[in-house]
């Protein structure tokens, strides 16, 4: 197994992309093998000053890096030497069998699209996060970004796809799968919804459970919740906004402190041809390690495969 990291991106790279793939070497069995991607003059040296011996990982040499606020598909293509577009490259070569940054989300994006392609029979890929639960345990939320406007075909697949990576990566039995709402009736909702729930409720291929609302994010009436980008992505820079409020209050709440992004690492990008995660873009060693385990948990659950089953 090869797990490819882009060790230029986020906003603190590269130190803490260095020191986050240290902290996950000490958890990877002998056949999980770590990729860093970047510039190996900067990268072998903060290795040697935490005393890690250099010769434990792989590298791939880059000269240049896409910035955080270059255009995605301009970067890809004027870059073809920067870490992501490199990465991508091996991904799609089969020589990594995942690839994660914390860099440009819009590049990341792009070229998962570009690169592995879109897997035959979905619409859009979606991004996705992890809920914490109040009860303990933990969800999932998609679509968080990647499709602002979506049309109704695309909450059903998200439906699929959030179904499986909870049932096979988050070992979720028979996850229960719902629709974001203003209201839990069946007629209730803009155009998109109203239109989504008789797709999303006549499908036989995941446990759906009907609407609910905002309020029951955190609750276990769902462990797969399905929205628009637009709204998964307010509702997630909101749940990410009560852990920062509560430090900042000097509060310690176990709940709260489950919404730390640091704790999941990345967001998947699924219904590509291949595991891809972004990563925050302020992703500190911590959730570098944790996006890596979250690589080796895709990989190692075949979901990509499970995924191109469904659509076949």
């Amino acid at each position: 197994m090869k797990i490819g990291l882009d060790i230029m991106g986020g906003d603190y790279a590269p130190k803490a992309n260095v020191l986050g793939a240290i902290a996950a070497h000490q958890s990877l069995k002998a056949d999980e093998h770590l990729v860093l991607i970047g510039d190996t003059q900067q990268i072998k040296p903060l290795l040697i000053e935490q005393g890690f011996d250099p010769e434990l990982f792989e590298y791939v040499h880059t000269d240049e890096v896409i910035g955080m606020g270059e255009h995605p598909t301009k970067a890809i293509v004027q870059k073809p030497n920067s870490s992501i577009a490199v990465g991508f490259q091996m991904l799609k070569e089969g020589k990594l069998d995942s690839f994660a940054s914390a860099g440009n989300s819009g590049a990341m994006l792009v070229g998962a699209v570009f690169s592995v392609k879109t897997i035959p029979g979905i619409l859009r890929p979606c991004l996705t996060s992890i809920v914490p639960k109040l009860k303990g345990g933990l969800g999932l939320m998609l679509d968080v970004g990647a499709n602002a406007d979506c049309k109704p075909e695309f909450l059903q697949q998200f439906g699929i796809l959030g179904s499986l990576y909870a049932e096979h990566v988050m070992q979720i039995e028979n996850p229960k799968v719902a629709l974001m709402n203003i209201g839990e009736e069946d007629e209730k909702g803009n155009m998109l919804s109203l239109a989504a729930f008789p797709l999303m409720k006549e499908s036989n291929q995941f446990n759906f459970v009907g609407n609910v609302e905002g309020r029951d994010l955190f609750n276990d009436k769902a462990d797969v919740i399905v929205c628009d980008g637009f709204t998964g992505n307010v509702m997630l820079k909101l749940a990410e906004s009560f852990y920062v409020i509560t430090i900042k209050k000097g509060l310690k709440d176990e709940f709260f402190d489950r919404f730390n992004y640091e704790n999941y690492g990345g967001s998947p990008v699924l219904g590509v041809n291949a595991p891809v995660l972004i990563g925050h873009g302020i992703s500190s060693p911590l959730a570098i390690k944790n996006m890596i385990f979250q690589s080796r948990d895709m990989i190692t659950s075949n979901l990509v495969g499970k995924i191109q089953a469904a659509f076949q």
